[in-house]
């Protein structure tokens, strides 16, 4: 007879351990083994550029040195995540898991993490981590790095029950904010906020915001809330209400009647932020900027922007683009919503229906973001 030393390996609270028993005191025979068996993850995962989503089930990853597990709760779909459906980001690797408006609890902590804690609410947005060697990183301008790391393209993002993310893309979401609430905070949200905050346009501006949609209705709250005489600027008259009750001052419909103009009749906008992913509709605005207006660009698309040299050299007018902001302005933008009161409209579905809410999103009927659950 011998005794055999008790075993355990894992932590049984969490998914994907496992425990070995040795039975004490018993004579010599083969020693016994127990799994504990953990049900999969479940995964919204594009098998290959252009290919349909798959639901399928995945094992739970571990995180590596410098990573955190978390366990998804909500997780926006963008119009950019069409990057990844349709192979339109060069050196995807497939198959892949595209989200970057994730919101979560951290299960588990890879070695060498300190600066965070189990069960401390996280979000993780379009900025997924930075290289810290290249000429931006060194000069602070982490947005811009020459090698970024993008949630859901470079690495799985947010659509599946548990993704793993570097700690330099981790965002501390408020306590107070609900998870599908705070999730297009962290695209939609940063990116009208920190546009907005870096234009150079004061309290009492007039401020124009094209586009009532995902990123408009954000924009036109957020340009309200700063001070700015907001100017809305649609299609038809039908979101009208919707814009003012949101807090703009004016509707203006360009389907009746010239936005430029109406714009200078107010006094020309000391800014025009483009929401609307229309390069027509941007270069039919530039005239309703007023003296040094900046036309800042935050809807995506490809054709080109219409511009003369005469109308920039005129009134000194610029045009500039900007995308999201770091983790860091992600935080700067959820504090804002949450003292403020700024929150996006949403629609929500299941993990499971992960295909009918990007089709739903890019039908362009969503109001306004459309938000997955686990």
């Amino acid at each position: 007879m011998r005794s055999a030393e008790p075993l355990i390996c894992g932590d049984l609270s969490l998914p994907g351990s496992i425990q070995v028993w040795y039975p004490r005191f018993q004579p010599e025979v083969n020693m016994a083994t127990t799994r504990v068996a953990v049900a999969p993850m479940k995964v919204a995962q594009v098998p290959k550029a252009g290919g349909d989503f798959e639901i399928v089930e995945r094992e739970v990853p571990q995180p590596g040195a410098g990573n955190v597990r978390i366990k998804a709760q909500a997780c926006g779909v963008c119009h950019s995540d069409m990057f990844v459906k349709e192979g339109a980001w060069p050196g995807i690797q497939y198959p892949r898991v595209p989200g970057h408006e994730v919101v979560g609890v951290i299960d588990e902590l890879g070695a060498g993490v300190t600066e965070w804690k189990k069960g401390q609410r996280v979000g993780v947005g379009w900025h997924g981590g930075q290289d810290g060697k290249c000429l931006a990183c060194r000069r602070g301008d982490f947005r811009n790095c020459a090698n970024l790391k993008i949630t859901g393209i470079s690495f799985d993002g947010g659509y599946q029950e548990y993704m793993v993310a570097p700690v330099e893309a981790l965002v501390a979401i408020p306590e107070s904010l609900d998870a599908a609430e705070a999730a297009p905070l962290l695209c939609a949200g940063i990116t009208t906020y920190n546009a907005l905050r870096h234009s150079g346009a004061f309290p009492g501006d007039l401020v124009a915001v094209l586009g009532v949609g995902g990123l408009g209705h954000l924009g036109i709250q957020f340009a309200s809330k700063f001070g700015y005489k907001v100017a809305a600027v649609g299609r038809g008259p039908e979101n009208s209400a919707l814009a003012k009750k949101l807090g703009a001052s004016v509707y203006i419909d360009s389907k009746t009647t010239n936005a430029a103009e109406e714009l200078q009749k107010l006094g020309g906008a000391q800014v025009i932020l483009a929401t609307a992913p229309s390069s027509k509709a941007m270069s039919e605005l530039i005239n309703g900027l007023g003296m040094n207006g900046r036309l800042v660009v935050v809807g995506a698309t490809m054709d080109p922007i219409e511009v003369t040299p005469v109308q920039l050299i005129t009134g000194s007018r610029s045009i500039q683009g900007w995308s999201s902001g770091t983790p860091t302005d992600s935080e700067d933008t959820l504090r804002f919503a949450e003292l403020s009161g700024v929150r996006p409209m949403i629609e929500k579905y299941p993990l499971a229906k992960a295909a009918e809410a990007y089709a739903r999103m890019m039908s362009g009927k969503a109001q306004f973001r459309v938000v997955l659950t686990m």
